[in-house]
Order: structure tokens, then sequence, then C-alpha cells
């Protein structure tokens, strides 16, 4: 059997963060396990890979401004880019009730620390790209260090570091049980078993069901969401920002010499879906050239477009720390599509929790396992 301090189960973006910040501090013996011959096949493969600071929730904002920092210097960091792009987020507000909204946020964006963020008229949006339909839009806001970056690049970064610095990683290595065993814990793998002081919890739109393995009702189930890439296209400039629709959701980036498209189906129903549903292009398309009239041309090939799994919690906010009643199981979980976006504040928290029992970055009760049970949910209402 292999001894280790700190088990990480799943080998996802989010892991990987651990993995390198319980590295970095000095935690000796490290372990991440990953089920599948290769990592990224889960959520962060399949990811948009945007990062945005321009949040409703004050804590969402500081892991976000955390998050981006660490991107941005991630090459000089730890030697592997990351691929941030600061192209930006621009929100187009189509009534004055999401510009109220917009407003309101960014007075908690601007109390929390973000300095850059800023309101901008439908003049402004309809002067930088006038290639959108614009007659309804009022407004918006604009943040030019959001933006964008290679989820699977990141990861790999992050992972390549940990292990040259003394951690250990175990692909092809699906977990079968974890069990309390003295003042720890023994994980049985389809690759051996590991006793180790701790476990995290980070196996994404599974997690529930490593959760329950130790006793925990974990209150995150999967999402389908699919993405569009489209052929090369030039009649909108791949300079821009992120551009969301505030009317119905649909946003897009460029990627590549095309763009990519998105767009959060109402009528989806939570479950393990991961195959992509045809008739989700016309849908997005009727969406996409609605906003942007030169898309009626964009052409997409049904055979590259992408669906993956949203990680959701009842309040769209990950839930993180230890869990009550079964000491030393942490959870790193739940992150309802922003788990890219907040896996180096994650890696943070994690760390300071499991090494310090306790961090400066936020106030980490907000996220505990308690709050649903207690009635403390923060409901997070800048979702994409």
């Amino acid at each position: 059997m292999q001894t280790a301090e700190v088990v990480i189960i799943g080998g996802g973006i989010v892991g990987s963060s651990i993995a390198h910040h319980l590295t970095a501090a000095g935690c000796k013996k490290v372990f991440l396990l990953e089920r599948e011959t290769a990592q990224g096949k889960g959520s962060t493969g399949k990811s948009m890979g945007g990062v945005r600071a321009q949040f409703a929730t004050p804590v969402n904002i500081k892991m976000s401004l955390y998050s981006i920092r660490f991107y941005a210097s991630f090459e000089e960091r730890l030697g592997h880019p990351s691929g941030y792009r600061p192209q930006g987020y621009l929100f187009c507000a189509t009534n004055e009730k999401h510009l109220a909204y917009l407003r309101a946020n960014h007075a908690r964006q601007v109390e929390a620390g973000l300095r850059n963020a800023e309101i901008v008229t439908a003049d402004y949006i309809r002067g930088e790209f006038p290639q959108l339909r614009a007659d309804d839009i009022v407004g918006g806001s604009f943040c030019p260090t959001d933006g964008f970056v290679d989820p699977y690049s990141a990861m790999i970064g992050f992972m390549t570091w940990a292990v040259d610095h003394g951690a250990t990683l175990w692909k092809n290595s699906e977990v079968i049980s974890a069990v309390r065993k003295d003042s720890g814990f023994v994980v049985e793998t389809t690759r051996g078993s590991i006793s180790a002081r701790i476990v995290v919890n980070c196996a994404g739109a599974w997690a529930a069901v490593i959760a329950k393995m130790v006793g925990i009702d974990l209150p995150v189930e999967p999402l389908r969401r699919m993405l569009v890439p489209t052929q090369p296209f030039d009649d909108f400039p791949h300079t821009a920002p992120m551009i969301i629709d505030m009317s119905n959701g649909f946003h897009f980036r460029p990627e590549g010499r095309g763009f990519l498209l998105a767009w959060n189906d109402p009528a989806e129903t939570p479950g393990y879906k991961t195959d992509f549903d045809e008739a989700f292009i016309e849908k997005i398309l009727t969406r996409a050239a609605d906003r942007v009239p030169v898309f009626e041309n964009v052409a997409v090939n049904p055979k590259r477009a992408w669906a993956g799994l949203y990680e959701m919690t009842p309040d769209h906010h990950p839930v993180l720390g230890e869990t009550p009643g079964v000491p030393g199981f942490f959870l790193a979980n739940g992150f309802s599509g922003h788990g890219v976006m907040h896996a180096p504040a994650t890696g943070k928290i994690l760390s300071d929790l499991i090494l310090h029992g306790k961090t400066e970055l936020i106030d980490a009760t907000l996220l505990n396992l308690s709050r649903f049970a207690e009635g403390r949910m923060i409901e997070e209402t800048a979702i994409l």
C-alpha cells in the first residue's frame, strides 16, 4: 500500500491546481488520482475557457481577482503557458433592469478590488462593434482584464510543476472506495491502495458519487452544456471580447480563425449526458444571427461541436473545505461552470485550509457544505 499526506481524487484543472499549491507550500507527499488514461477528458477539456471578474457576489469576485492575476503570470511562475488572452468580457444590456443589475454588480466589483471594469454606453458598444444589432442595447459593462485561457494547457502546467516538485500522478486509476481508518483514510483504486491523512474530492460532475463513499450527501448534479465552434470567419473582429447578449444569454468569443458560440438552453435537464444534440445548432445559430446579423453567413461543422458537464450546486457557488462529521475529507466541487476560471484561487484556498486551517483569500465559511442545511445560500446570478 502507498502512503501519502494528501490524496486528490480527480485530475482536472481544479485537482491539478490544488496539487500545485500544496506542493509549492511544502506538502511532501501529494497523490493525484485520474481515472482516465489522460488528464482533461472530463469537464476541463470541454470548457469554453473564459475567465472574468464581473460577478455578482464578493466571494466570486475575489476568487476571480486572484485567479486572473495568477493566469497572467502563469508562464513566469510555472514555466508553462496558460494561454491567457485579456480580450475582455462585454455584457450587453437590452433593458433598464439589466443595466441597473450591471451597475449594482459593478459597485460590488469595485468594493472587492476590481479597478478596471466600467459601465459603458450603448453608443460605445455600437461604435466598437457596428456588426452587432444594437437597436435594443441600452448600455453594458466591460472589463479588459477578463478574457480567455487554454484550460488544457493550464491544467498540464499545474500538474507538470507539481510532479517536478515531488507530487505523484496516477492515471488510469479509478477510485473504488474511500474508507475512514484510524486518523485518516484508505483509498482503494483500480491501480492499488493508498493510505492518507487527507482526501480531497475534485471529481467534478461525479463529485456526489465520491462523497457518498464517506457518507456525505453532496448537492452537486451534472448539467449538459453544448458549445459550437464556427468554421473560419473574418466578418467579425478576432480581437473581440467575450460578448454576452443579456436578452437571452447567448454569448460568443473568438476561437482560432472562427468563433465559439455558447448558449445555456433552459430546456436542458440534469444528467450525465455528454452526447452533442445536433438540434442545438439551429437554436444557437438563430440567436447568433439575431444579435450578429453577419453570422447568418457563418458555417459550422456539427462534427466539431461538443458537449461537456457543468457541476451545479443549488446556489451556483462551489462547495469548498472540510466536511462536517468527516474530519480530513475536503471538498472542491460544484463550480457551476466556473471551475477553470477559479482553479488558481481554489488551489490556494484548499492548500491554506488543509495546511493551516484557514485562508486569507476569502471567508471560507461562506462556501462550506453546512450552508445548505443552515439556509445560508449565496445566489450567484451572473451565470453563463
